[in-house]
């Protein structure tokens, strides 16, 4: 049985994003006031009404600019994109998964628990699990440069499936963190990248 949802979705893309004046203070002021309401309350709680009184603007522009909560959670997670993060640089591939590991710990371990809790409503909601594919797609394509780097400091062989070896490192994160609701382990974020690296040495990313 699926669950049920709060509010009807809706098929239109993402809302076009203006920059700069009244339109980029206000998608600032909602987008802030989804992220609190979600950490607050979850998507079940989650409603176009008290995101609009939160960010203290009117209902009707919300409704007119977001359509739905769906709308509302996709645009979080766009605006998450649109920033200049990149990987740590350390100048050791198992230094640089680590780093990127405790990042992923800190942001999971965060309160109120933002992060998680859109990645619980990305299966709640069909667009806003379009934008969480996006945002991965868009963090693990930034992330590549880390293998790329160490294949050119020779501690890894050319033609090492970068996505391949960062989605392994990366994975026990949220395996442990979401799906198994375990609280944080100062050591899974070494440990988790230092297996991704010697399976690497190993071949094992290696066609």
């Amino acid at each position: 049985m699926s669950p049920p949802r709060t509010q009807p979705e809706d098929r239109r893309p993402p809302p076009a994003r203006r920059p700069g004046g009244r339109t980029a203070r206000v998608r600032a002021q909602v987008l802030d006031a989804v992220r609190a309401e979600l950490g607050e309350h979850g998507f079940d709680g989650l409603t176009m009404d008290a995101v609009a009184v939160r960010a203290g603007v009117h209902r009707a522009t919300v409704y007119r600019r977001w359509g739905d909560v769906g709308g509302l959670l996709a645009d979080v997670l766009d605006a998450a994109g649109d920033d200049d993060w990149r990987p740590p640089d350390t100048g050791s591939l198992e230094r640089d998964l680590a780093g990127l590991n405790q990042e992923i710990q800190d942001a999971m371990a965060a309160r109120p628990p933002i992060m998680a809790a859109l990645i619980a409503a990305s299966f709640r909601s069909e667009r806003a699990a379009a934008a969480q594919r996006r945002l991965w797609e868009d963090r693990y394509a930034r992330c590549e440069i880390v293998v790329e780097r160490a294949v050119a400091r020779g501690e890894l062989p050319p033609g090492v499936d970068a996505r391949r070896l960062l989605i392994t490192a990366t994975a026990p994160l949220y395996h442990r963190l979401v799906l198994l609701g375990t609280p944080p382990d100062p050591d899974l974020p070494g440990d988790a990248a230092r297996t991704a690296v010697l399976a690497a040495s190993a071949g094992a990313f290696t066609p």
